[in-house]
């Protein structure tokens, strides 16, 4: 019995203890907080906001234009006149005579221009009248010169084309001239195709009831199929 009455005498004293020494340290903690605050707000800098206003430019007035006038609409433009048809009875009968050179001799027939001779119109391809085009009148001699002047090495390889010649036929179907008028696009056909143009004979142009020499387009072509 005596232990612990000693024992609860000496926890009063720990616990009396206890309490003075945190009263004592919590004022203590209260008086340095104060001084601590103290001391910052009497050394530490003053702050301050930074200035963040702006300057607002100033308007400038701006004369406007003056009013775009719009002009006026232009004029109506009057209505053509309706066309009037007017009397188309006609008594007398019109008739026109056929025009032959039986009926129109050539010594009543004025002199050609200078220059327009049959010489000069061999020289160059231009246009020849004609009413009737000249035939071709060996057309299997000339197939077997298609034959024999297509170049073997691009016959043997499959390479055809297209030229396009001249020819000038004179009165009695000779041909007198060729000429390349668009090519094939290889030099050697181009070449084999002049010389099939060679060997071609023709029925003479027609211009009405007379012979005529003409200028005429006619293509060669060389296939292999």
């Amino acid at each position: 019995m005596a232990e612990t009455r000693t024992s609860a005498t000496n926890n009063g004293t720990a616990n009396e203890r206890f309490k003075q020494g945190f009263a004592n340290w919590y004022w203590g903690g209260v008086v340095a907080a104060t001084v601590l605050h103290f001391l910052i707000f009497a050394f530490y800098p003053n702050l301050r906001a930074e200035d963040v206003s702006y300057d607002n430019e100033e308007l400038e007035a701006i004369d406007l234009p003056p009013e775009v006038e719009i002009p006026p609409p232009p004029e109506r433009i009057s209505r053509p006149a309706t066309p009037v048809i007017g009397d188309t009875n006609i008594d007398e009968d019109i008739t026109i005579a056929a025009t032959t050179f039986e009926a129109t001799p050539v010594e009543n027939l004025p002199p050609p221009p200078a220059g327009a001779t049959s010489e000069d119109l061999s020289r160059a391809p231009m246009f020849t009248p004609y009413t009737v085009k000249p035939q071709l009148k060996n057309n299997a001699e000339v197939q077997r010169a298609l034959q024999r002047n297509y170049p073997p090495l691009l016959r043997d390889a499959g390479i055809g084309g297209q030229t396009i010649m001249w020819f000038f036929i004179d009165e009695t179907g000779k041909v007198v001239k060729t000429q390349v008028n668009k090519g094939s696009g290889y030099d050697q056909l181009d070449k084999a195709a002049d010389a099939v143009a060679s060997i071609m004979e023709f029925s003479p142009a027609m211009n009405r009831d007379k012979r005529v020499p003409v200028w005429v387009q006619i293509p060669i072509t060389f296939s292999s199929k």
